[in-house]
């Protein structure tokens, strides 16, 4: 049991590959968990089966994950609440808890999206929702097929509230799972969001046959981050985060790991599948396609050049060629490396 916590009963909201990552985490370190699948035939057959193979094979829930369909019961009690569900269910999931939840319970984010009509952040909607409560984002390079085998991973919870963030650090730490503190909740979030815009782009250029070009992907990489730290900054990050877990190293793990959902629908348009079809057949939400749309519309609104934001955009929605997206990427007009 982790030494740094006492045993709690965690609500885990969402049942997908992350949320079941983090109910085996949590049930490993001796909390009680309880398992919140929205969808009652799924959450049935997860109840009764104990895995989810085509999202996360040969992974097995133990016995002592409580699933259930029956989001009330799963609130009743918990000292923790944790949001795994897709960000599209974020808004709607905050709001039918506000009654049930407990005043003093942790509220965590491990969502990682922007809202596209109002361009706020998982957290913020979540407050927004909860009276103004401190909501904690969890997020870092930790996809969920790692998680859940216990591969050491390493993360960072940010929150405005330095108490809350410590708070969330106890209660997740383990000898597999390291967990850091920010107080830039703002960087934390926005990087963990923007790096799946460039994650499609690196997919892209994998699926134009550049799989094994090693100075495009690091220079792809590099900018994409410089573009979005520009956004952040201007947004009122701290420059320092996008260094950090939540920044580079989650763009690094996106765009280069075989788990990525969101390389791996960039790969697939670059091979020429239309967006849509790609989509339909995934099993997984690829959150970086609306984060596209949400980042362009901070980018004008905040008046900062994206030329990586608006090529992936050309390609997922206008329906570019991505091998022309990718020369005119490359023969835009001269310029400083590092700009103001």
């Amino acid at each position: 049991m982790n030494q740094n916590e006492s045993r709690k009963t965690v609500a885990v909201l969402g049942a997908g590959g992350w949320g079941i990552a983090m109910a085996k985490l949590l049930d490993a370190a001796g909390h009680t968990v309880r398992l919140w699948e929205f969808d009652p035939q799924a959450a049935d057959r997860l109840a009764r089966l104990r895995t989810l193979s085509e999202k996360l094979p040969d992974i097995e829930l133990r016995p002592s994950i409580e699933v259930t369909n029956d989001l009330i019961w799963a609130l009743e009690g918990s000292r923790a609440v944790l949001f795994v569900t897709p960000s599209s269910a974020i808004r709607p999931t905050a709001r039918r808890i506000r009654e049930a939840i407990s005043s003093d319970a942790l509220v965590v984010s491990l969502a990682k999206g922007i809202e596209v009509d109002t361009g706020l952040r998982m957290t913020q909607i979540i407050s927004s929702e909860l009276s103004g409560r401190p909501v904690v984002a969890l997020v870092g390079p930790s996809h969920a097929e790692e998680v859940a085998r216990g591969i050491p991973t390493a993360v960072v919870a940010a929150c405005d509230d330095r108490a809350e963030a410590v708070r969330a650090q106890l209660l997740f730490s383990t000898d597999r799972f390291r967990v850091y503190t920010s107080e830039d909740t703002i960087g934390v979030e926005l990087a963990a969001a923007l790096k799946n815009i460039v994650a499609i782009a690196a997919g892209i250029v994998d699926g134009l046959g550049y799989e094994t070009a090693d100075n495009l992907k690091g220079a792809l990489m590099t900018r994409g981050l410089a573009e979005i730290t520009r956004l952040g900054v201007k947004m009122g990050a701290k420059p320092e985060t996008f260094a950090g877990l939540s920044g580079v190293g989650d763009l690094i793990t996106t765009c280069l790991s075989r788990h990525s959902r969101n390389r791996h629908v960039g790969e697939q348009v670059g091979h020429g599948r239309p967006l849509a079809e790609v989509l339909a057949s995934m099993s997984m939400v690829a959150e970086g396609v609306n984060t596209t749309k949400a980042a362009l519309r901070l980018a004008e609104i905040h008046q900062v050049d994206m030329p990586i934001a608006r090529a992936v955009a050309s390609v997922l929605f206008d329906g570019q060629p991505p091998g022309q997206v990718l020369r005119d990427l490359m023969t835009r007009p001269p310029q400083p490396e590092i700009r103001r």
